[in-house]
C-alpha cells in the first residue's frame, strides 16, 4: 500500500482525494459520479450508522422504509421542493429492455414498455412518505409519527467528488408528524441537537448551531436547522440538517386530522437527514500528511498489535501474549487487531496502519517479553513510549479517552481561530483570502446582499448562529440596518 501522500499545503485537494483512495476507504465507480465504498470505509459509516440510530431509538424514533421510486405526480405535489430539486433528479420512464435487432448483442430500451407514469428516483423522500402518511393519520392519537429511515438517494451532480458530492450517496431522513406547531418545532431543534452532540463527542468535530437564511434553505421548509463544521483548508462544511416543514406537505397530500377539540387541522411535519458526507468531514477535520487520523470512537479497529519476531517459536509467544491482551482488551469494550501477516514486514504494516488512522499501534518483540514491555505508539501525536505490560488494558482504554479528547480540543481551538469578527467589505474580502474560516459580520437580512456578496467573494451565509447576540449595526456590506452577526464562509 503506497504511502506517499501530496502535502496538505501544496494541493489540499489532491491530498483530500488521494487520501480516500490510498486508506482504501472509497473509489471511483464505472458509475458516472459513483462511488464504491470499500470495506475499511464502510465500516467506519457502520460504526456511525451504529451510534446514530441507538440515539434516533432513545429519542423515541422508529426505522422504516420508504419506495425508492416517486410517482412523478407525487413529486410535484409540494411545488417548493419539486421546484428545489427539479435539476437533480433522475427519470424512469420505459421498464424493459430488448434485443436491438441491427446490433447482435446490444441492448435497447423497449418503446413498446414506457411507463404510463414516469418515476423519479428519489433525491428525498417527503413526497412518497407524507402520500403515505395521509393513510396512517385520521385523529391526533395516530400522533406523533416519529420515523426514520437508513437509505440511498440520487442527485445528479455534475460535478462530484467521494464522500462529499456524489451522485448516488448513503444517508439517514427521519420524517415526523406531529398535532401541534409547537411540538413540531421541539423535535426540529431536539434532532438539531442530536446531530451536533454526536458530531462532537462520537466523531470530535466541533460545530456551529445555527438556522440557514431563506435561499439557503431546504426546499419546502419553513425553517432549516444546522450543524456547521470548519475543514483545515478554512472551508466551511454542513454537516447536517433538521427542517422545520410547518404544515406545507401536510397541505399538498390532504392529510388532515381531527385535533382533541374534535376540528380537522393539518399534521405539522419535520425533516432531518446526514449522510456519508460525514465521512468527508471526519477526513478533512483530523487527518494529516501521513494519512487518516481516526478518532478512538470511529476506529474499526483502536488498536493493533504487529508482532516482530525472526523464528516460529517467537512469533508463537508474541502471539500468545497478543491474544492475551485482545481478550483483556475485549472485556474492557476496546478493539484490539492482531496484525500476523507473512506477507507484509513490520515497517509495511506500521505504514498501512498509520496510513489508516489506527489510534494506537503496539509492537512486540523477542526484548519485550523478556522485559514484559511493549512499544506503544499514538497515531494522532506520531509518538511511542516503552509501557509496562502490568495493567496495560486499563492504560490503553484510558488513552484512547485522552485521544478523543485531544482530537475535538486541537479541532475546536483550530475553529476558534478562525473565526473573525468583520466590520468592513475590504476586510471582509482580505480575511476571507488570506486566513480563510468562518467570518462573523452583520447583514441587513436582504436576499439581494446576500447574493452579491456570494456572486463577489464566493462566500455564503453558512447560519445564523442560535447564539448570535441581538445588536444594532449596520451590514458588512449595504451599510443598512442590522441586529445581528451572521457567520459566512467559502464551503464544500
Amino acid at each position: 500500500m503506497s504511502k506517499n501522500l501530496t502535502s496538505r499545503a501544496e494541493d489540499y485537494s489532491k491530498w483530500y482525494n488521494e487520501l480516500v483512495v490510498k486508506a482504501d476507504l472509497a473509489e471511483n465507480s464505472a458509475v458516472r459520479g459513483c462511488m464504491v465504498i470499500k470495506p475499511y470505509g464502510y465500516a467506519i459509516w457502520e460504526k456511525m450508522q451504529a451510534e446514530l440510530d441507538r440515539m434516533f431509538k432513545e429519542t423515541g424514533h422508529q426505522n422504516a422504509y420508504f419506495p425508492l421510486f416517486v410517482p412523478k405526480s407525487l413529486f410535484e405535489a409540494e411545488e417548493k421542493n419539486a421546484e428545489g430539486f427539479a435539476k437533480e433528479c433522475a427519470v424512469v420512464t420505459h421498464y424493459r429492455l430488448q434485443n436491438d435487432p441491427d446490433n447482435e448483442g446490444k441492448l435497447r430500451v423497449d418503446p413498446e414498455a414506457k411507463l404510463e407514469e414516469e418515476l423519479v428516483v428519489r433525491p428525498t423522500s417527503e413526497a412518497i412518505i407524507w402520500n403515505t402518511y395521509k393513510g396512517w393519520i385520521q385523529s391526533y392519537r395516530d400522533l406523533p409519527i416519529l420515523v426514520n429511515q437508513w437509505a440511498n438517494v440520487v442527485r445528479w451532480e455534475m460535478r462530484t467528488r467521494l464522500f462529499l458530492r456524489t451522485a448516488e450517496f448513503l444517508w439517514q431522513e427521519g420524517h415526523t408528524a406531529h398535532a401541534t406547531k409547537a411540538e413540531a418545532l421541539v423535535e426540529a431543534e431536539q434532532m438539531n441537537n442530536v446531530y451536533a452532540d454526536f458530531a462532537e463527542n462520537f466523531m470530535a468535530i466541533p460545530v456551529i448551531q445555527g438556522v440557514k437564511t431563506e435561499s439557503e434553505r431546504f426546499a419546502g421548509a419553513v425553517e432549516t436547522y444546522c450543524i456547521e463544521a470548519l475543514m483545515q483548508d478554512g472551508k466551511a462544511l454542513q454537516a447536517g440538517t433538521s427542517h422545520f416543514l410547518g404544515q406545507n406537505f401536510a397541505k399538498a397530500f390532504d392529510v388532515k386530522f381531527t385535533n382533541n377539540e374534535g376540528k380537522l387541522d393539518y399534521v405539522w411535519a419535520t425533516s432531518w437527514g446526514v449522510s456519508t458526507r460525514l465521512m468527508g468531514a471526519l477526513i478533512m477535520t483530523h487527518s494529516d500528511d501521513k494519512g487518516l487520523v481516526l478518532p478512538p470512537n470511529l476506529a474499526p479497529s483502536q488498536v493493533v498489535i504487529v508482532p516482530i519476531y525472526k523464528n516460529d517459536e517467537q512469533f508463537e509467544a508474541i502471539t500468545k501474549k497478543a491474544e492475551n491482551i485482545i481478550k483483556e482488551l475485549k472485556v474492557l469494550g476496546v478493539s484490539c487487531k492482531f496484525d500476523k501477516r507473512t506477507t507484509h514486514r513490520p515497517g509495511a504494516k506500521f505504514a498501512q496502519h498509520e496510513l489508516q488512522g489506527v489510534p494506537l499501534r503496539i509492537a512486540i518483540g523477542p526484548k519485550d517479553l523478556e522485559n514484559n514491555t511493549i512499544e506503544l505508539a499514538r497515531r494522532d501525536t506520531l509518538t511511542k513510549e516503552i509501557v509496562d505490560m502490568e495493567g496495560l488494558p486499563i492504560k490503553i482504554k484510558e488513552l484512547l479517552e485522552v485521544i478523543q479528547n485531544d482530537l475535538f480540543k486541537k479541532a475546536f481551538n483550530f475553529r476558534e481561530n478562525h473565526i473573525t469578527e468583520v466590520d468592513d467589505f475590504e476586510t471582509f474580502k482580505k480575511v476571507l483570502e488570506t486566513k480563510t474560516g468562518f467570518i462573523s459580520a452583520h447583514w441587513d437580512g436582504t436576499s439581494e446582499t446576500e447574493q452579491k456578496i456570494k456572486e463577489l467573494t464566493k462566500a455564503t451565509i453558512r447560519c445564523i448562529p442560535l447564539d448570535s447576540k441581538i445588536e444594532d449595526s449596520v451590514c458588512v456590506y449595504s451599510g443598512k440596518p442590522s441586529k445581528q452577526r451572521v457567520l459566512f464562509a467559502k464551503a464544500y
